[in-house]
């Protein structure tokens, strides 16, 4: 089958590339995809993770599969919790996050992947996941991007045995150039693929592998047994509105990343960016502010609604906020997580199918699950997840999450497929790239590679070459203004697919309309099937 893949490592690109090739739709090639990332991604997604998918099938249907990570279902039987926190040194700050046993949620990842795969996929499991268990025993050249991550997760992929003999395993840290593999990581996949897709899910769910984390986290933990057994993936319908004239796909509540790109196009769709120029100072005015009100709407309380009407009536009518705001629980962010520990794959083929997936295993825990290379996420242990305080999460609860898998569709056919790694970045990133194409009429590439901004806590961050940003700087003081001096993984890694012309629906002779573009911030590369 025909068809385009773009993702966050050549070899997750490629993953996906060769299941088309050997007849698979999209969705097979971004579940094959996906589990590649595991092991070429492994610093930013992983089993132990979640995430979402949404998809788009041929004859019209549109599922949005969350199967992020769950809050464990009590506290009380952890009096010593292991959880505590290191720091990642970027250079010019330094950002604490927190790991250990106790920061683990129940992973969806799988669960996931195992659902779509059954519900939409075609070929067998075992074909499906063949590429990444081939490359995981085989191993693969760390890049410059992983070999960056590595750095910057020293303290977690050191921290524990088991993380040190997948990322150290000569005793010093892998640096760009090494060889990483993960042969136990292999042989899992390869028991898990062969069982097919419902023994799979018991297997990992109820088997060795979560008694074997759940005996684990009797010190330590929260997790337990009836954790796994009753974690569910829910398929959700997505949220959808208009903006210039196509239908915009993406995540709707509990996950709030979704709602708040919704919630700004709203904002934008209200002036003609397309007779602006773009870079300009009024384009960035115009966008930062839409960025600006949004993050104020975000923080705003009202009768327990993460939006206040008296904020948004000033750019959208009353309704919007009831549609949007009221079903989202109250998310409270307090500082810019600079790592964005997410990747993205973005797929379509040649039928008419299409798929937008977004996962993510925080920084990590450093807890991995003896004998399968698998480390766990660090949710529980994520600033941004935890509003409330640390350990003082509700239980048995689907997390929120900023990640927000997007489609544009054109007269009810995929037009557009992209989502972005970046925490809180992912929403404007994921929107000034649908403005480029939609506003200013930019090619693929283009849209992904131009310079972004990013408004957060009263601050503009601002990539280089936009030619407004000096009268913009005048205008807010240089104390609110952050000029980067290069692009960074900062602003996002928007992995996307589309059509080379707006006005043509996707069909089965038009597969070489099918494009893609993956963001180099983030090491983005793409496969053609």
């Amino acid at each position: 089958m025909a068809g385009v893949v773009a993702a966050g490592h050549e070899k997750t690109a490629e993953a996906g590339r060769e299941i088309l090739h050997s007849g698979g739709n999209a969705f097979d090639s971004a579940v094959g995809a996906l589990l590649m990332a595991c092991v070429a991604e492994a610093t930013l997604t992983s089993l132990g993770g979640g995430g979402f998918l949404l998809a788009h099938t041929a004859n019209g249907e549109n599922t949005l599969f969350d199967f992020f990570t769950q809050t464990p279902s009590s506290r009380e039987h952890c009096a010593n919790p292991d959880f505590y926190p290191i720091e990642a040194n970027f250079g010019d700050t330094v950002q604490e996050f927190h790991i250990g046993k106790a920061s683990v949620a129940v992973p969806g990842l799988l669960a996931g992947a195992l659902s779509v795969h059954k519900k939409l996929g075609r070929l067998p499991l075992k074909v499906v996941a063949e590429p990444a268990i081939a490359c995981a025993r085989s191993g693969l050249t760390v890049t410059n991007f992983q070999g960056y991550c590595y750095e910057l997760l020293d303290s977690i992929l050191m921290a524990t045995a088991a993380s040190r003999q997948m990322f150290a395993p000569s005793g010093s840290r892998l640096q760009t150039g090494g060889h990483f593999h993960l042969p136990q990581f292999a042989d899992t996949l390869e028991y898990l693929a062969g069982l097919g897709d419902e023994e799979a899910l018991r297997a990992f769910y109820e088997g060795d592998i979560a008694q074997q984390v759940v005996r684990d986290c009797a010190d330590g933990g929260y997790l337990r047994l009836e954790d796994f057994r009753n974690y569910r993936v829910i398929e959700r319908v997505p949220l959808s509105i208009n903006y210039r004239g196509v239908q915009l796909l993406t995540n709707p509540p509990p996950s709030a990343g979704g709602s708040l790109i919704a919630f700004c196009l709203e904002l934008m769709d209200r002036f003609e960016l397309g007779e602006m120029t773009f870079g300009s100072a009024e384009h960035l005015t115009l966008l930062s502010q839409a960025m600006r009100w949004t993050n104020v709407a975000r923080r705003s309380h009202l009768d327990g609604a993460l939006f206040d009407p008296d904020i948004a009536e000033k750019f959208v009518a009353a309704d919007l906020v009831d549609k949007y705001a009221a079903p989202i629980e109250e998310i409270i962010s307090t500082g810019v997580n600079r790592w964005g520990s997410t990747t993205h794959i973005s797929v379509m083929d040649d039928e008419g199918n299409a798929a937008s997936v977004t996962s993510s295993n925080g920084e990590g825990s450093s807890y991995v699950i003896p004998g399968t290379q698998i480390m766990m996420n660090n949710m529980l242990g994520e600033e941004d997840l935890n509003p409330h305080g640390f350990n003082q999460w509700p239980l048995n609860r689907r997390m929120s999450s900023m990640m927000a898998p997007t489609m544009i569709l054109n007269k009810g056919k995929p037009q557009l497929v992209l989502g972005s790694g970046g925490s809180n970045r992912i929403r404007s990133a994921i929107l000034q790239v649908i403005s480029n194409i939609l506003d200013f009429g930019m090619p693929l590439a283009e849209a992904v590679k131009s310079p972004r901004i990013h408004w957060e806590n009263g601050v503009l961050h601002a990539e280089p070459g936009l030619s407004g940003l000096p009268p913009v700087s005048e205008t807010l003081g240089t104390q609110q203004v952050v000029q980067w001096q290069q692009p960074n993984m900062f602003f996002g890694g928007v992995h996307t697919v589309g059509l080379s012309t707006s006005e043509t629906p996707l069909s089965s002779k038009q597969s070489a309309l099918i494009e893609g573009a993956g963001d180099p911030r983030r090491s983005g590369a793409i496969g053609k099937g």
